[in-house]
């Protein structure tokens, strides 16, 4: 176990008792290994005590409440590390972290809202670095697969070729499983940004939105309509969740001094069965956000999906898997590097729980060694959380 005498606990897990939080502490009894002191904290002491002893297992209680933020200071200076599954981030999420880089404690969440972390980096990043907090956001589904899978398949390449791949597409799919109303939220909470605020939508196309002050690069282009992904022999369409994964690496990148060149190009796209089929996806992303920037239409689909708190019924979440493949071209003359991820759990929970517990642990132990600040998965430690997670049964191979 780590050696931090001064803290009495070395994780706690924020944000318990909700539907994301309940499957973190599942996952969090099943792979803490013996003598890992952690926490459940929440606002409810009542919850708290019941999840605790549906549990029956021999962990803290921390009772806290993320409107008051002498209670997240006292939090946050009692652990080392802190996971956090409680959003949305933008309404919840700054005083917590706030608190964790004055107490000099890391910080993991399964954020994928770009607005707010573009904010965490101008509010904390240079303070993180002074108090020696590590930030990590994106630890789940967003966007653990594409960081840590680009990082893998250019390690690959340059094992391969001697040099790193120059452009590099990943397709995601197939894939099932069931969305949330805390991933609901947070997604409207965007949308109704970008419809009030032109300088959000400015920002949220913005593809060094994450990585202030790098030297501006080439981007892939990314149309709506079909298009054929010839080394995997399949149509794809805009993947919905690009626009968060594209920009995560695309910090990641800069934090690690480009390593792989400033002229890479990253795409995401998604497996369609069908040029029908991706048509029908690629105008429903086209359209879909424009229509939802009306806000009475946003706010009537948002009363008829799952609020937050509420997720994916047992079946559905047993059931879910996915699978996403990463092509990687050093010329087009060569035989492309080729990287697969693949989970038998729900992407958006069962994965995402295992991802995020397996950040936590690495952070706790010591496994890590990058220094303070606002990070991504990729550039607090690429290797051992991708060696981490794959055992944790989200398995990432060269092909």
């Amino acid at each position: 176990m780590p050696d931090t005498p001064s803290r009495e606990f070395d994780v706690v897990l924020w944000g318990a008792t909700g539907f994301t939080g309940r499957l973190l502490v599942d996952t969090f009894a099943e792979g803490a290994p013996a003598g890992l002191r952690w926490a459940l904290a929440g606002r409810d002491r009542a919850r708290l005590d019941d999840l605790r002893a549906v549990l029956g297992a021999d962990v803290g209680i921390v009772v806290s409440d993320a409107t008051d933020p002498a209670s997240l200071d006292a939090l946050a200076r009692r652990t080392s590390v802190v996971l956090s599954t409680v959003g949305p981030y933008a309404r919840l999420g700054t005083p917590l972290v706030a608190a964790c880089v004055e107490a000099g404690s890391d910080y993991a969440d399964i954020t994928g809202e770009t607005l707010w972390m573009r904010a965490s980096i101008d509010a904390f990043h240079a303070r993180a670095q002074q108090t020696g907090a590590r930030i990590v956001h994106a630890c789940g589904f967003d966007s653990v697969p594409s960081d840590l899978g680009l990082w893998l398949l250019q390690s690959a390449a340059a094992e391969r070729y001697g040099r790193p791949c120059t452009h590099v597409e990943h397709v995601f799919g197939p894939m099932s499983g069931g969305i949330g109303g805390g991933t609901i939220a947070s997604a409207f909470g965007v949308l109704a940004s970008a419809a009030e605020d032109p300088g959000a939508r400015l920002a949220l196309a913005d593809h060094d939105l994450l990585a202030p002050g790098a030297p501006p690069g080439p981007v892939a282009d990314d149309p709506w309509w079909p298009r054929w992904q010839r080394s995997l022999s399949t149509w794809t369409a805009p993947f919905p969740m690009a626009r968060v994964n594209t920009r995560v690496v695309r910090r990641s990148r800069a934090l690690l001094g480009e390593p792989w060149g400033a002229d890479m190009t990253y795409r995401e796209r998604l497996r369609a069965p069908h040029w029908p089929g991706a048509l029908a996806i690629g105008a429903a992303s086209a359209l879909a956000p424009i229509a939802l920037a009306w806000a009475p239409l946003r706010r009537f689909v948002e009363r008829r999906l799952p609020a937050p708190g509420e997720g994916p019924d047992a079946a559905t979440l047993a059931s879910g898997s996915f699978r996403s493949t990463l092509v990687g071209h050093v010329a087009d003359d060569e035989v492309p590097v080729i990287v697969e991820i693949a989970s038998p759990f729900d992407p958006g929970y069962g994965a995402t729980a295992r991802m995020l517990r397996e950040t936590g642990l690495a952070l706790a132990l010591g496994e890590l060694h990058a220094a303070g600040g606002v990070h991504t998965p990729a550039s607090v430690g690429a290797a051992r959380l991708l060696n981490r997670i794959d055992a944790a049964g989200v398995r990432f191979s060269v092909v």
